[in-house]
């Protein structure tokens, strides 16, 4: 008989004696606890008497550890015994590795994972909120959130738990539009879950051997698909697409003046970079970093779509080497932040070729559509690319954070950026070890402590497989375009640019009756601009929903609405827009 998921475990036990819910968490637990072997088994299960659930709710059980049990408190009615631990009177000194602390640590970690469950479940639940929202100086007075001396119980430590997830925001609500990165797949929770249980360092094989592993063999499947021969190329895992993008940025430079590692900028000439006028910040934010400078990035003209006009960058490459200037480095973009344009990546790969600059492809938001057959042509010409950002974090619905580099064959970053970045710390990668050095894979990095951000990827990409990755951004699409059809005629909605979206982003103006009908424009924008900025506020303070706004250029605050949760509905769609019309109609 197939298997009915993560709920379903143990239901078979369950079944038939009508004592408790396979669907709870607590009985989930209990049944988990049946799974494992060894003595971490039989220590879960004594902990959660499981077999005792016939027994009558409030009778007390004995637990190996000699505490007593009482009723659990589950939501649902049920029979689970619960260790009946008095946190009051613990300390996280009392749990592991103190002696005799194991049954303690499992008590009080079964007390976390009860409080997450109870969270995920609220999370996907729509008559919940989506945040319950405080002002700054009211949400520091209303809890007591300052460091102390002393250390607190591990009663206050649960209430601390409590707390700090009743004021976060539901990410994982299926009504939540505000960024970019939404949605919570269980399978990556795990993962997380996982990843942070066995708390390692990614810059050796010798104390991270399976993730190093698991690192390069979803880097290489990811090469393949952007259309790499045979996956071939490097790349690594960094802490969000910006520091991908600086990454790219560095090897660019190191490759064209690579004396600029020992002798500073002082020893290079005037070098310039270019990007789209709606490119994200972090190509200048990496400029800074880097000593290049703010200056030194040329913003490229885009069209009313937002698509870089190739004409315009070649036209600026001529005139930065008539001043004297070096181009070394393009950054196209594949899914701009407000717009979602696609860069036409075929006509500046052409211009790349010619001036001898690299190509970068940030791909943070759009690059997961290589994974779908239907959309993956929006990016036609990545393939040309040296090197390429792509963050699984957002369209794949990753858990923060999980963001990738990828380098082409050409410029390959194992023996460049090792060079690049290498300071070869006899420390930690001394050259006569027993295996294949080119495993260590922190010199390559800028960091020394560098986080496990592969797991949750492979897990869920096993999990899912291609096919179901696919499926899930291709249902994202399919709403977007659900919601530009809905409004793009409908009374009291203006689109900020004509035709359907290329990717989930929809941009789009609410007039509300008081605005709608004003003649004289220069009122009308003035009163406009306020529009969205006031709406939000109050999908806030209600809590009902979230989508983020933002001016562009010349145009007034507008709505931006992004869709990467595989949670959300055409229902949810529907009630965003009733939602807006609601909240505006006084304005």
């Amino acid at each position: 008989m197939a298997s009915h998921g993560f709920w379903f475990l143990g239901a078979e036990n369950a079944s038939g004696n009508g004592s408790q819910s396979p669907s709870t968490p607590r009985a989930w637990c209990q049944a988990a606890a049946q799974k494992f072997s060894g003595g971490i088994g039989s220590k879960l299960c004594a902990l959660l008497n499981v077999g005792e659930a016939e027994k009558a709710a409030q009778a007390p059980v004995k637990a190996e550890d000699g505490s007593t049990a009482e009723s659990c408190g589950c939501n649902k009615p049920c029979n689970c015994p619960k260790a009946a631990v008095c946190f009051s009177d613990l300390y996280s000194t009392d749990l592991l590795p103190a002696l005799d602390g194991d049954a303690k640590t499992m008590n009080f970690l079964q007390e976390v994972v009860d409080i997450m469950l109870a969270y995920i479940v609220e999370s996907f639940d729509r008559s919940t909120k989506v945040i319950d929202f405080h002002y700054p100086n009211e949400l520091l007075q209303r809890n007591n959130w300052e460091l102390s001396d002393e250390p607190e119980t591990l009663d206050d430590i649960l209430i601390s738990c409590r707390a700090t997830l009743k004021y976060a925001i539901k990410t994982a609500h299926p009504r939540y539009f505000n960024q970019l990165s939404t949605g919570l797949d269980m399978v990556g929770l795990a993962a997380d879950w996982l990843t942070s249980t066995a708390n390692t360092n990614m810059f050796t094989y010798e104390v991270a051997p399976v993730f190093v592993l698991l690192e390069y063999v979803t880097l290489k499947k990811m090469r393949e698909i952007i259309g790499w021969q045979e996956g071939r190329g490097d790349g690594i895992f960094s802490p969000g697409g910006a520091i991908s993008n600086m990454y790219a940025m560095l090897l660019a430079r190191y490759k064209m003046f690579p004396e600029v590692k020992e002798k500073g900028m002082s020893s290079a000439p005037r070098l310039v970079a270019f990007t789209s006028e709606h490119s994200h910040f972090s190509i200048k934010k990496g400029a800074a970093a880097l000593g290049i400078g703010t200056e030194s990035v040329i913003c490229i003209k885009a069209d009313e779509r937002g698509k870089m006009i190739p004409s315009d960058l070649e036209r600026r490459i001529i005139e930065a080497k008539q001043k004297g200037y070096v181009p070394f480095f393009v950054s196209a973009t594949a899914g701009t932040t407000v717009y979602g344009a696609f860069d036409p990546l075929m006509a500046i790969a052409d211009i790349c070729k010619k001036h001898d600059i690299w190509m970068h492809v940030d791909g943070a938001w759009g690059g997961s559509l290589l994974m779908s057959r239907k959309h993956r042509w929006k990016l036609n010409g990545v393939e040309r690319a040296n090197s390429m950002t792509w963050n699984p974090h957002k369209m794949m619905a990753v858990p923060l954070q999980c963001s990738a580099l990828l380098v082409r064959e050409e410029v390959r970053l194992s023996s460049m950026q090792r060079n690049c970045n290498q300071m070869q710390a006899c420390y930690l990668f001394q050259q006569d070890k027993q295996y294949d050095l080119s495993y260590d894979t922190g010199d390559k990095a800028l960091q020394c402590g560098r986080h496990v951000d592969i797991f949750k990827l492979w897990l869920m990409w096993r999990a899912k497989g291609t096919i179901g990755f696919e499926a899930q951004i291709d249902k994202c699409l399919e709403l977007s375009e659900y919601l530009y059809n809905k409004i793009k005629d409908r009374e009291g909605y203006e689109m900020v640019f004509d035709g359907k979206p290329q990717h989930t982003n929809v941009c789009f103006w609410y007039l509300p009756p008081g605005v709608r009908y004003l003649e004289d424009k220069v009122e009308k924008m003035k009163r406009l601009h306020k529009v969205a900025p006031v709406i939000k506020a109050r999908m806030m303070e209600y809590g009902t929903t979230m989508v983020s706004y933002q001016p562009q250029g010349d145009k007034v605050n507008f709505f931006r609405m992004v869709i990467s949760n595989p949670a959300a509905t055409f229902e949810d769609i529907d009630f965003l827009i009733e939602e807006i019309e609601r909240l505006g109609q006084d304005l």
